[in-house]
């Protein structure tokens, strides 16, 4: 299985949820979920998975559980299009604060 590996910085507690902008390298997603029980993780991949046009199913944490920067695997046989760099690249590409 080939797998596109993103590296994202998660804002939990934030104001709004929103996919957008760059931490370094990483990808920023801000969720409104507590960075408690896994809670903060779920919402990410959702998030993740929706601004992606990806199942939730096709997105794992590979590394980072637990910390702010995590490096997701993502699927991209299970992506619902073809320009799956392309959208990354231009959430990456985003500016402005969450």
């Amino acid at each position: 299985m080939r797998e596109i590996l993103l590296a994202i910085r998660a804002k939990p507690n934030s104001s709004r949820n929103h996919v957008g902008g760059s931490y370094g390298e990483a990808l920023i997603v801000a969720v409104t979920a507590p960075a408690v029980d896994g809670r903060a993780t779920s919402a990410i991949i959702g998030l993740l998975a929706k601004a992606l046009d990806v199942p939730k199913s096709a997105i794992r944490v590979k590394s980072g559980q637990r910390a702010r920067t995590k490096i997701m695997a993502i699927d991209p046989d299970l992506s619902r299009t073809d320009d799956l760099p392309r959208r990354i690249a231009s959430l990456l590409a985003e500016t402005g604060a969450p």
